[in-house]
């Protein structure tokens, strides 16, 4: 599968199985929102140079869904904790195409949402690197309701490396 943009092919190889490169088949039984996540089909990614800052890189990844029954709440739109689901999965998918590792755990992760998103209707979901450190990462997420051409949720995502137990 070749995906648009400028990754090498081992990279767009492991975003074509998006529940497998977020460690989500390492279980016998399915992850929490694993079958949502190989819905999610990676429609551009790259690492390009910053539009504002242009000494400085940053990756892109979009992805595309369609609402389906297994996201809605009670009333009829997209649950705002699939919302939420989907900005850490592709959030995360992003910092990882930037830094090519995925050793790293949230540490915050903020959310506005903007309007629902019905049944069928199909999202885009754009993510893009903020920063990359050596101890803390972040990513923005904005979902996009391709269908009704309107923003459905938006956050930022700070992932950290896990500190070492102390025995």
């Amino acid at each position: 599968m070749s995906i648009p943009g400028n990754l090498d092919p081992t990279m767009q190889e492991a975003l074509s199985d998006i529940a497998k490169a977020t460690g989500m088949t390492r279980f016998e039984k399915p992850a929490f929102g694993e079958s949502i996540a190989r819905q999610l089909v990676v429609t551009h990614a790259s690492i390009d140079n910053k539009e504002v800052e242009p000494m400085k890189q940053e990756a892109r990844v979009v992805c595309e869904i369609a609402v389906t029954e297994d996201m809605l709440n009670g009333g009829g739109s997209i649950h705002g904790g699939c919302s939420a689901f989907l900005i850490d999965v592709c959030s995360t998918l992003c910092l990882f195409v930037f830094n090519r590792e995925m050793n790293f755990v949230s540490q915050s992760m903020n959310i506005v949402y903007h309007s629902p998103a019905a049944l069928g209707e199909r999202l885009r979901i754009v993510n893009t690197t903020m920063t990359v450190g050596a101890r803390a990462i972040s990513a923005r997420t904005e979902i996009w309701n391709q269908s009704k051409h309107r923003l459905v949720a938006s956050g930022v995502h700070i992932k950290m490396r896990p500190s070492e137990a102390k025995l």
